[in-house]
Order: structure tokens, then C-alpha cells, then sequence
């Protein structure tokens, strides 16, 4: 195995416009060089402003350098169960917000010509038992009805030209769903941040922030950098510096591993469809191919809330089994890469935009949809800050109220992944 390495990063062309020290003041501070940190500097500074994005490790180290490498549109999980929650309108609303974002990332790579293999592959949810089938055939039924008619439900007999496994019994497809070289696009984003004016700062790691006046204060290892507006787009990480934000999320690890390239007669027979796939188990299975041909193949193989190189390998013998199963032609495939990253993961998995009770904006709880939703959040957080019109109150995620989860709740992620797993068994 080459190493406990994101393949993303591993693979990115690198970022080789990072700032030396900050100032001593500025516009904006954003906290967090991530999707969301780097899509709200870059509007801000194509706006004018004088913007510093402040990151604890490298442009990508948090989840947006360690994911499964999707861009989903639509939600993540059932559109009746939303419209249940929120009802139609803003079932709809935060459906069409993920269709947006999609759209904003294809603008964003055009606009500043990064090369990092973006396609619209669409996306297959696929029932992995029997007993899902009739529940996804639903849910097809009702998004097509009152969202997105391009949505459509694919029996197993329909599934041969796409994905080859004993274990599909069906599978929802969503044609407007893509893909892209996470780490290519990152650092290409973050090359644009600096095109316009702004600064992106690495292994800066934020110690505290605090109100002062009209502004901040930022607290860095050795000095301080003041600034008018704060940005929170640290994710899981970042979390612990606003306890309003801090105790709206969880940080859960996802764990993920990219095998050596796939021959043309293993693609042809295990994902001839070439697009992203999610099982619709609760602890389901992610997977996508890369364009030089590896599998990425991830999922929650521990609930855990470590992402480190100790708890990506005790997930990586657990993932190959779960390959296996869903393809036995790749039983013991090498490895080439394994790693993990944190999900912040908000109560009822829905994202949440707003501002502190102290006035700094955020947007947290990005729930596993982070890469997708992303260049809406953050564009939505620069929109707040220059005081451009938007939605405010009616947008769909500042329009969900704080839902926070309650005191010690972190201890009990062993106790939700073992219900989760128990309820997979029992559909």
C-alpha cells in the first residue's frame, strides 16, 4: 500500500500560492480552507475585499480533501421523510439548493479553468436488500411528482448496463449527480482565492476567536489578527471555537480506500455505468471510479470520531470485506491508499447557514453532503457578509432553527452505529 494518504491529495497538481504571516488586520477572516472557506473567500475577494482564510494544516487537510469524491444532487436521504419534516415547499427548496450548489461548482471551474475532471455521471442509490426496492421505487415516484421529473427508478433488469452484483435489487438514478478530482479542484480554488486579491495562510491553526467591538479578534499560535466579519467554515474541526456551532454537530469519521487501477474486464464487469454509487443500507457503502481507474470505496466502518492513520487502517480490512461481498470478482483486491475524514454531522443530517448569537456567520452540519452543498453555502455566507440581497430568512438552510444535540452526546456513537447496523439488519 503506497500509504495512509487521501488519494485526492496524493494526486493534486499542489497549491504553491500560500501566504507566510498573516497581517495584523483585514476585511474578513475566514477559518477553514475547505469547499465552503475558499468558495466564500474567493466571492469575497472577486467582490473587493481584503480576505484572509485561515487553515490549521494544509489548503484540503479536513473533509474536503478526504471524501468519497461525489457531487449529489437532490438529498442524500428520503424526500417523503423531508417533506414530512419541513413539508413540500421546503422539502423542494432544500432538494433544488443541492441542484444549485452542483450547478455553481460547474460555473466556478469554468470561469477559472481548473482542470479537475468534473462529469456529470449521475448517481445510482442502489437497494443492496430485497426490501428496499418497494422504497425506492417510492421515493422516485414522489421526487419526480414534486422536484426533479429527470429522476428515475431502474429495476434489476435495467441495472446490467450499469453496476454488476448480486446484491442490487434496484436503483434510483439521479442524471444531474457528478464527479470531480476533489484535490485539483480545491487547489485550484484556492489558486483563485489569491488571483483576486485574497490571502490563504497554512498551518495556521486558530486558538480562540473573540468579539471585540465591531470586530474580531483572532487568536493565532504567537499573534493575533483582527478582523470586521468571521467566517466559521472549519467543519468538525473548526467546530470547537463557538459553542453555539460546536454543539449543533458531531464529528463522525468516514473511512475510505482507493484500490490499484482496474483493468477494462474488471470495470466491465463490476461498474460498467461508470457513475457514483451509494448503497441504501444505514451503514452503507460509497464508491466511485477515478479517472486513471481505481475504486474509491468508502463508508462508516467504525463509528468512531478519530480520522487518523491508526483508525483508517483498523477500517481498511473491514471495507475490503464489505468490496468483496458487493463484488466478488475484486475479492482481495491491493490497496493503494486509506484514509479517513470527519463528518459533521448535524442531528437530523440537514445542513444549517447563520449567525452566532455573537454575529459570526457559519455554515455547519454539512452531514457527509459537504462536497455538494458547499459552493452554495459558501456563496451564501459571502452574499451575508457584503450585505448582498439574498434570501435571508427564507433560505432553506438558515430557515432550519438550531437543533443541538444534547449534553455527552458524543459518547453515544458507538450506541447510534450499533442501532444502525442492527436496523440494516432486520430490513
Amino acid at each position: 500500500m503506497t500509504g495512509y494518504t487521501s488519494y485526492w491529495m496524493a494526486t493534486a497538481p499542489g497549491f504553491t500560492a500560500a501566504a507566510g504571516t498573516p497581517a495584523s488586520s483585514y476585511d474578513v477572516a475566514v477559518v477553514g480552507a475547505g469547499f465552503t472557506g475558499l468558495t466564500a473567500a474567493r466571492a469575497l475577494a472577486k467582490a473587493g475585499s481584503n480576505v484572509a482564510v485561515l487553515e490549521a494544516g494544509a489548503v484540503g487537510d479536513g473533509a474536503s480533501g478526504r471524501n468519497g469524491g461525489h457531487l449529489s444532487n437532490g438529498l442524500a436521504h428520503s424526500y417523503a421523510a423531508a417533506a414530512g419534516a419541513l413539508g413540500q415547499a421546503g422539502a423542494h427548496d432544500l432538494y433544488h439548493a443541492f441542484d444549485r450548489s452542483i450547478d455553481i461548482i460547474e460555473a466556478i471551474i469554468s470561469e477559472e479553468s481548473i482542470t479537475c475532471d468534473f462529469r456529470r455521471s449521475g448517481k445510482l442509490k442502489l437497494a443492496v436488500k430485497p426490501g428496499h426496492v418497494e422504497g425506492l421505487r417510492a421515493n422516485a415516484k414522489l421526487i419526480q411528482a414534486e422536484a426533479d421529473p429527470e429522476v428515475r427508478f431502474l429495476d434489476r433488469t435495467e441495472l446490467g448496463s450499469e453496476i454488476v452484483s448480486d446484491l442490487v435489487h434496484g436503483g434510483l438514478l439521479y442524471p444531474k449527480s457528478a464527479m470531480m478530482h476533489m484535490g485539483a479542484y480545491l487547489h485550484g480554488l484556492a489558486h483563485a482565492v489569491t488571483r483576486y486579491g485574497g490571502q490563504v495562510f497554512e498551518r495556521q491553526s486558530v486558538k480562540a476567536v473573540q468579539r471585540q467591538g465591531d470586530g474580531w479578534r483572532i487568536d493565532l499560535p504567537g499573534s493575533a489578527v483582527r478582523a470586521k466579519h468571521l467566517i466559521l467554515a472549519g467543519g468538525a474541526t473548526g467546530a470547537h471555537l463557538s459553542g453555539h456551532v460546536g454543539r449543533q454537530v458531531l464529528p463522525i469519521g468516514s473511512y475510505i480506500i482507493a484500490t490499484r487501477p482496474l483493468t477494462d474486464a474488471e470495470i466491465a464487469t463490476t461498474m460498467p455505468g461508470r457513475r457514483t454509487y451509494v448503497t441504501s443500507l444505514n451503514v452503507g457503502s460509497y464508491f466511485r471510479l477515478t479517472p486513471d481507474s481505481r475504486l474509491i470505496f468508502g463508508g462508516r466502518a467504525r463509528f468512531s470520531t478519530k480520522a487518523d492513520q491508526n483508525a483508517a487502517a483498523k477500517s481498511v480490512p473491514i471495507l475490503r470485506r464489505t468490496l468483496g461481498q458487493l463484488f466478488p470478482v475484486l475479492q482481495g483486491i491491493s490497496v493503494d491508499h486509506a484514509f479517513g475524514g470527519l463528518v459533521d454531522m448535524s442531528r437530523d443530517r440537514f445542513p444549517r447557514l447563520g449567525q452566532t448569537p455573537d454575529g459570526a456567520h457559519y455554515a455547519i452540519g454539512l452531514s457527509g453532503s459537504g462536497a455538494q452543498i458547499s459552493a452554495y453555502l459558501g456563496t451564501a455566507l459571502a452574499d451575508a457578509v457584503l450585505g448582498r440581497t439574498h434570501r435571508g430568512a427564507s433560505d432553506p438552510f438558515v430557515a432550519l432553527a438550531p437543533h443541538p444535540f444534547p449534553p455527552g452526546a458524543i459518547w453515544t456513537i458507538p450506541v447510534i452505529g450499533a442501532y444502525a447496523r442492527a436496523r440494516d439488519l432486520l430490513t
